[in-house]
């Protein structure tokens, strides 16, 4: 009986730090680069997914301006600059830190590739200003056949992500903005809205969907901090003094020579 009372207290106390913990993340998640004035405005890419089942607004100030951030967005991929996220997830290797003038020449039409052969497809792009990008069950569906053809090593990142994607309903469309506000004093404001509009579900879906918007939060909160760091980082690079270069000086002159030149 003392044993049982001991077990269930035990129990109890693991159920109530699980329930603790799970609070303190939604707490964390439901505040974490979130202004109410973000949340409201109408950003570019919203029509390409008009009504949404489930819509995310964060945000992060930069200091550096938005031509600084810029590049880092075009050059954003797999296989391409990376996502500066968890590379061990989404990448083969590490994402880039350095401006690649390769990737410089993004156009809408493109395609920002999560995996190899397929992506988001590039549906905004307002240089120095928004981008946004765009997928449904037809595009993942073309990209998916198309690699099939020419299967390519994958990052085991990437295979769990692909598994766990399958349970998501089979119908979805989703869209991903990147909005660079000019501030005061040469600082931006980096906005990304994710809004995803989901067709009809499993039952696993129900339970696999919450998960996976808490997996969204966790890559683009890290994603913000490393396009922050790159871009302030660049930016301290390019104010750092340069030392200035020695002063050649003539040779004093020789009191002899003068002598004789006289």
């Amino acid at each position: 009986m003392f044993r049982t009372m001991i077990r269930l207290a035990l129990l109890g106390a693991i159920v109530s730090a699980a329930i603790a913990a799970v609070r303190g993340l939604n707490r964390w998640r439901s505040s974490w680069g979130v202004d109410p004035a973000d949340v409201d405005r109408l950003l570019p890419g919203d029509d390409l997914v008009p009504d949404p089942s489930h819509t995310e607004t964060r945000g992060i100030e930069i200091a550096a301006p938005p031509s600084a951030v810029w590049p880092w967005l075009v050059q954003m991929g797999y296989e391409r600059a990376g996502w500066y996220s968890y590379d061990q997830l989404d990448m083969k290797g590490r994402s880039a830190d350095v401006i690649i003038p390769e990737l410089q020449s993004l156009k809408v039409g493109d395609i920002l590739p999560t995996f190899p052969g397929g992506g988001f497809e590039v549906r905004v792009l307002d240089e120095g200003r928004a981008l946004a990008v765009y997928t449904d069950t037809a595009i993942t569906a073309a990209h998916a056949a198309a690699f099939a053809e020419r299967p390519e090593p994958v990052p085991l990142g990437l295979q769990a992500s692909g598994s766990f994607m399958r349970t998501t309903p089979p119908d979805f469309a989703a869209s991903w903005a990147f909005v660079l506000d000019p501030l005061p004093d040469g600082r931006t404001r980096l906005i990304e809205r994710v809004r995803v509009w989901y067709g009809a579900g499993t039952p696993l879906s129900a339970v696999a969907t919450p998960v996976f918007g808490f997996g969204v939060f966790l890559m683009t909160r890290r994603q913000m901090l490393g396009i922050r760091e790159r871009a302030e980082r660049a930016g301290r690079a390019r104010m750092a003094p340069v030392a200035p270069a020695p002063v050649e000086t003539m040779p004093a002159a020789d009191p002899a020579e003068a002598i004789t030149a006289s």
